[in-house]
């Protein structure tokens, strides 16, 4: 049994909060961050169907892809079907939770799942929205205390890079104070110049975990008043945006590719617009309802775009732009997330014993059905 905010930390983790979109509304959308959470329940849409599979499965949460509430309510009426659904689930104690455009956009979201579905690799945004902020700590410590500081921060997001963590640099040097009267020194005396031999370490990391690392910092640090600064830098971390462009491993014909596409996807068909006969080696992508990337595919030199919910007149477009196109539906394009992030969570609470039961929907299939 964990707290609800325990797992909301988690997927801040997984879908940071900043990546959404300015419209979207993610987040603790039902529920408080207190309650306790037994059993969890992940899936891509809060619904009736949905709802009556936690309530017997005595679910605690819901993590959905898509938000439950997405637009100000102005009224609940449980004689609607929205009404009646928050009923059940201020009834049942079962909280809701939404990971959106912060999921899609995010490394190992929604579309990096497909990439991996599909073969697609060395991959980019395809549409960068969001570049990573980052900033540099020095902070002087005594020798005897630096490996206690340097993991403090480390653990708390410090020297994070691609697949390392606690990454630092360090470079000796001899620290001068002197003690004041209202002082109260952990090295020296009131009144007494102090040399002491320290190290300075220097680390980087994004600015948005700027708080959580000085407390580390501050906590962990023998001296009464640390002497460290903080400096922006010119560069950036991760860019983090909606969609994927990258390469596949070989060149495929269209046909192959469409039907590697249909068979891989929770999908009873796909819609194809032939454009051209060119062999697929570039593929971009975006989950979901993705059609205003199309010309942005074409400009990044795809050889297809997949996406969802595609108009007649955007199939036109990709025609005029002569780039072949596959509208493999919305579903279809996300479902695959709710397996992936069910594993994930499910990996987490093993590693972090929260003693917590994590399902996911056996209910929801495609709106649409081929006749």
């Amino acid at each position: 049994m964990v707290k609800c905010q325990v797992i909301m930390d988690a997927m801040e983790k997984i879908a940071p909060h900043n990546l959404a979109e300015k419209w979207d509304n993610p987040g603790l959308l039902l529920g408080n961050p207190a309650q306790k959470v037994n059993k969890l329940m992940v899936c891509l849409d809060v619904n009736e169907k949905v709802i009556n599979q936690a309530v017997s499965e005595h679910c605690d949460m819901i993590i959905s892809h898509h938000p439950f509430i997405f637009q100000p309510i102005k009224k609940i009426r449980t004689d609607h079907a929205q009404g009646k659904m928050i009923q059940t689930l201020l009834h049942y104690n079962i909280a809701v939770f939404a990971a959106h455009t912060n999921l899609d956009s995010a490394h190992g979201g929604v579309n990096d799942i497909l990439c991996t579905l599909w073969g697609i690799t060395n991959t980019a945004p395809l549409d960068i929205s969001y570049k990573e902020e980052l900033v540099k700590l020095c902070v002087f410590v005594p020798r005897d205390y630096a490996d206690q500081v340097r993991m403090a921060i480390g653990d708390a997001g410090a020297g994070a890079t691609g697949n390392y963590s606690h990454c630092s640099f360090e470079s000796d040097g001899i620290g001068h104070f002197l003690p004041l009267d209202d002082s109260t020194p952990f090295i020296g005396k009131i009144g007494e110049i102090s040399s002491v031999n320290e190290i300075k370490l220097e680390t980087i990391f994004p600015a948005k975990l700027q708080g959580p690392i000085i407390k580390a910092m501050l906590k962990n640090h023998p001296y009464e008043e640390p002497a460290y600064e903080i400096f922006p830098l010119n560069i950036t971390g991760d860019n983090n945006g909606l969609g994927r462009i990258g390469e596949l491993a070989e060149p495929m014909e269209l046909e192959e590719f469409s039907l590697m596409i249909k068979n891989t996807l929770p999908a009873t068909s796909i819609r194809l617009v032939k454009s051209n006969d060119k062999t697929i080696k570039k593929v971009a992508l975006c989950s979901g309802a993705g059609s205003e990337f199309i010309g942005r595919a074409k400009i990044l030199g795809a050889d297809i775009y997949i996406t969802g919910d595609v108009k007649y007149h955007e199939a036109q477009k990709a025609q005029e732009l002569n780039i072949n196109l596959i509208d493999a539906g919305h579903f279809g394009t996300e479902f695959p997330v709710v397996k992936t992030l069910n594993d994930k969570l499910a990996t987490l609470a093993n590693e972090k014993k929260w003693n917590i039961d994590i399902i996911y929907d056996n209910c929801s299939i495609d709106p649409f059905i081929t006749i």
